[in-house]
C-alpha cells in the first residue's frame, strides 16, 4: 500500500468559540480525496482551566496496523539498515494498535502545555491527492529532491532576495 505524504499540522485557537466552519471544510478535503486524517488529538481548556480532548482517525485497525508497520520498518531501515526493517515493523505495528499514534501521554503532554482559554490540536495528515502522482516520478525512475512548504510570509520575506538575485544576474549579462 502506497502512502502520499505525511504531513503534521499543529493549530492554536484563542478562546473556545468556533463558527462551525473547521469541521465541514475538513470533511469536504476528506470526501474529495484530497487528506485523511492518520491521527488528531484536540485539547481545549476553558478559562477555569477544565479541560477536553478529543481524539480521532480515518484509519479502520486493519489500516492503522498497516500504517503502523509500514512506518515502523521505515524508521527502523533508517535507523538499522535492513536488520532494523522487522524489528521497526514489529514496534510500529504495536503502537498503533489501539488505532493511534498518538498516546495518552501525548494528550497529557499537550494538557499541560495549552494555557486556559486555548484550544489546540495536532493532526498528521496524509496528503492522499498526491500519492499517484509520486507514484508516477518513482515509475519514471524519479526521486524527491526537495519538498517543503512555502507559505505566503515566507514568499514575502524572500522577495528582497529575488530583487537580489535578478539584480546579480543582470550585472553578469
Amino acid at each position: 500500500m502506497g502512502y502520499g505524504p505525511i504531513q503534521m499540522l499543529v493549530v492554536g485557537f484563542d478562546g473556545n468559540r468556533f463558527r462551525g466552519e473547521l469541521w465541514p471544510e475538513l470533511e469536504r478535503l476528506k470526501r474529495e480525496g484530497i487528506v485523511r486524517i492518520i491521527d488528531l488529538m484536540l485539547v481545549r481548556k476553558d478559562e477555569a482551566g477544565a479541560v477536553t480532548h478529543i481524539r480521532a482517525s480515518d484509519l479502520n485497525w486493519e489500516e492503522a496496523a498497516e500504517f503502523g508497520e509500514a512506518m515502523g520498518a521505515l524508521a527502523g531501515f533508517a535507523r538499522d539498515g535492513l536488520p532494523g526493517v522487522e524489528r521497526g515493523g514489529m514496534k510500529g505495528l504495536a503502537e498503533m494498535m489501539d488505532g493511534h499514534l498518538f498516546n495518552d501521554d501525548d494528550v497529557f503532554r499537550l494538557e499541560q502545555l495549552v494555557p486556559a482559554g486555548m484550544t489546540t490540536a495536532v493532526a498528521l495528515f496524509e496528503h492522499v491527492w498526491a500519492e499517484p502522482f509520486l507514484g508516477a516520478v518513482s515509475r519514471a525512475n524519479g526521486f524527491e529532491l526537495l519538498n517543503e512548504w512555502v507559505t505566503p510570509i515566507q514568499i514575502m520575506e524572500t522577495g528582497g532576495a529575488f530583487e537580489h538575485r535578478r539584480a546579480w544576474n543582470d550585472d553578469r549579462a
